[in-house]
């Protein structure tokens, strides 16, 4: 680009200092990653939250005592923590995308997309540097964590929209059933010092195996179909379009739940071995163990006590499997089906629901700051005062994000960064809009000199031979 370029376009717009020191509008702060018109989808992020919260505190708080119950609920209610919540911020950024299309340049949407996405991977690594598991204090500033899957989501959710739904549906299957058998491998190939294992185990297993690339990039392939279908149902706004979204999600999410448990799948050791959903597994039958699929640490959390003892853990409760991410997908689909008909639909609300979704609009920072007072407790509370106490942290924290955004104007949270960087990103599309089109006009410009320069040359020699 040209030094007269730059300067013509300086004097265009404001320099970009200036121009991210304008007030920010708080609904956009809030509302940066929602789709506004259907209160369910940020209701459920807000309920996802909170159980991420609850888990989250549980693994810390929860004495030796009562830790069984940790591995229990963990297991059982684990579609209602981190897989619905990246489902849902799968969701989202499909709205983001839908709502500037044919009104903003797709340099600028691209840019958007691509400034937020990093940011939270960058975040997300961050959080990696310490990491607590199993009473264990790990360092790993490479891992697949939910902020660092949710930014890269961002990023393929851009382009897997440009492919057909046919196509992404396939796409996304094959994701979901090779995954174990291609984890497998990448395993053995680590642990036998293969170069090329060692490689890929890291970038797509990484050492914090918790939403892996592989089979959790499978989720972007199958939720931009369905976000499709809300942005549809949203600009329709009618009663039909949404009960008729209603039974889309429902009638899916009971399917991919009796695929998830039922069906057969090719074992990740063997793909001649298919089992079912329903097959109990142990460290010791699954390639890898807890060092690849960690959830399993639940199955010996939950036997930590005296009453029972638990064979093995069902395949389709096992973070990761082919059989696990059918069930999430499933279980996501029908729990916001659910909320959505008695909340848009039946238009059912009340103090609860209203604060949930205040929850779901600010996700992102509860998930962030909820870290923070963890530490303060260690394997203090029974069952009766981890309820208490967590509850009331809970209450806490929707207070503070209360004040910081509606007094603080939200500035310094993450939902402010994520609309900075994406003011950044529509700044530079900006810029390379208004180049292109004056580029585009200093050439038609020199053209039509051209023609003119011709047309005078031909003039002349008319009037010579003349």
């Amino acid at each position: 680009m040209s030094s007269q370029s730059i300067s013509e376009i300086e004097t265009e717009s404001p320099p970009l200092f200036n121009y991210l020191k304008q007030e920010i509008p708080l609904e956009d702060i809030r509302d940066y990653a929602s789709p506004r018109r259907i209160k369910a989808i940020d209701f459920v992020k807000g309920f996802a939250i909170v159980f991420i919260i609850l888990a989250h505190t549980a693994s810390g708080w929860l004495d030796p005592d009562s830790y069984y119950l940790y591995g229990l609920m963990f297991a059982l209610l684990d579609i209602l923590g981190p897989s619905l919540f990246v489902f849902l911020s799968a969701l989202s950024v499909i709205f983001s995308i839908k709502r500037k299309e044919g009104i903003v340049h797709p340099k600028i949407i691209r840019n958007r997309v691509f400034t937020r996405g990093v940011v939270m991977i960058i975040i997300g690594m961050i959080t990696n540097i310490l990491v607590i598991e199993g009473g264990e204090v790990k360092v790993a500033i490479y891992g697949w964590n939910i902020i660092t899957f949710i930014g890269a989501s961002q990023i393929f959710s851009y382009y897997i929209l440009k492919i057909r739904k046919s196509w992404r549906i396939i796409i996304g299957l094959v994701i979901i059933l090779l995954s174990p058998w291609l984890r497998a491998l990448m395993y053995f190939g680590n642990k036998d010092g293969n170069i090329l294992g060692i490689i890929l185990h890291y970038i797509i297993t990484s050492p914090t195996p918790h939403l892996t690339l592989l089979p959790w990039i499978s989720i972007s392939f199958i939720s931009t179909i369905f976000g499709e279908y809300i942005y549809e149902a949203m600009n329709k706004g009618t009663k039909d379009a949404y009960i008729g979204l209603f039974r889309i999600f429902s009638v899916w999410g009971i399917i991919f739940i009796i695929i998830g448990i039922f069906a057969f799948f090719p074992d990740g050791a063997n793909l001649a071995i298919w089992e079912p959903g329903w097959t109990l597994e142990t460290p010791a039958s699954i390639v890898g163990g807890t060092a690849e699929y960690p959830h399993l640490i639940n199955w010996a959390y939950a036997n930590q006590q005296d009453f029972f003892y638990i064979p093995g853990m069902p395949n389709f409760l096992i973070r990761g499997t082919s059989a696990n991410m059918f069930y999430n997908q499933g279980a996501a689909l029908l729990i916001i089906s659910i909320f959505f008909y008695f909340i848009d639909i039946k238009n059912k609300s009340n103090n609860l629901t209203n604060m949930l979704i205040y929850f779901g609009k600010v996700s992102l920072s509860l998930f962030l700051i909820h870290f923070i007072f963890i530490p303060l407790f260690f394997n203090q509370f029974n069952v009766t005062f981890f309820l208490i106490i967590s509850l009331s942290y809970i209450g806490f924290l929707g207070i503070f994000m209360y004040i910081w955004m509606e007094y603080g104007k939200g500035v310094g949270s993450p939902e402010y960064l994520m609309v900075q960087l994406g003011r950044i990103g529509q700044k530079s599309g900006e810029a390379v809009k208004k180049t292109t089109k004056k580029m585009y006009a200093k050439i038609k410009k020199r053209e039509k000199v051209k023609k003119m320069e011709d047309f005078m040359k031909k003039l002349s020699k008319n009037g010579e031979n003349e």
